[in-house]
């Protein structure tokens, strides 16, 4: 049985989540039904709120969710919002912006306005969009805590209020772009390849000390947990898999992740990461 010492904390796509990119009905259950016995359950993800809202329908859990790569958390259930909201500085993002323009790419610009629950999200259009980028844009257009402007950049007053600039584009400049951040901007940069468009890279570059593992950590502590399990599979989730007392990796997860991992366990088609929750002792 699960320990209530613990703080269990799973990425989502490819470790929670399924091929068809849903919580599966057993993993809902098992989920659910520890979370009201008191375990602490829940999710630390790239995603925001806009797709964790609707992915997670269903699923009970107790406590926080950590979104945007832990540049914010979620809370869940009768009083949603964000918490803990995490953004730029304005010297800061004007030279992300020169950088990006440099290297021929129209980052997606996310802003929270002041006591607001929806993500305004920016595009400047002097670069054409790519196909990732039109997928990526279709599939969340309708969310209700999202809204797009591809047509603009980023107005003034919402720049203070940026939490992520986010990138698509082909694997190699997007890993190039990412160095380049790394060696002249203190920011949080995490480069990976997408889970299903396996030619394209993603680009998060966040506020300085932001990361899944940092904000795994303040949770933990919030909450006075002594034990921390991490669950995930791609890149992003080495940093968090690093501050945990158990690294488990899936059976999906990248090499560099299952090298990383304390115990691979099965794949995120199994349930995987429910049932060790529901054994671990």
């Amino acid at each position: 049985m699960a320990r209530k010492d613990t703080l269990y904390v799973t990425d989502m796509d490819g470790t929670l989540l399924g091929s068809d990119s849903r919580v599966s009905e057993r993993s809902r259950e098992i989920i659910g039904e520890l979370s009201h016995e008191g375990y602490n359950i829940t999710v630390a993800t790239a995603r925001t709120p806009a797709t964790v809202v609707p992915l997670l329908e269903g699923v009970y859990t107790r406590i926080p969710a950590i979104v945007i790569t832990g540049a914010a958390l979620w809370s869940r259930g009768r009083h949603e919002g964000y918490e803990r909201v995490h953004t730029f500085e304005d010297s800061l993002y004007d030279g992300l912006t020169r950088l990006f323009e440099e290297r021929g790419i129209s980052p997606f610009v996310y802003t929270l306005p002041e006591g607001s629950e929806v993500l305004e999200v920016y595009r400047n259009p002097r670069h054409a969009i790519c196909h990732a980028e039109e997928l990526f844009v279709d599939e969340r257009r309708h969310l209700r805590l999202k809204r797009f402007h591809l047509d603009r950049e980023a107005p003034e007053e919402a720049r203070e209020r940026t939490l992520l600039f986010f990138g698509m584009g082909p694997l190699d400049r997007i890993l190039e772009v990412a160095e380049l951040i790394r060696r002249h901007y203190p920011s949080s940069v995490s480069a990976y390849p997408d889970i299903f468009l396996k030619d394209t890279g993603i680009l998060e570059v966040l506020a300085p000390g932001v990361s899944k593992a940092a904000a795994v950590r303040e949770l933990a502590a919030d909450l006075g947990l002594e034990r921390i399990v991490a669950f995930g599979d791609n890149l992003n989730d080495l940093p968090m898999l690093e501050v945990a007392d158990v690294a488990v990796a899936v059976d999906n997860a990248l090499p560099e992740v299952k090298a990383a991992a304390d115990i691979v366990t099965g794949p995120n088609t199994a349930s995987s990461v429910a049932r060790f929750i529901e054994a671990d002792c």
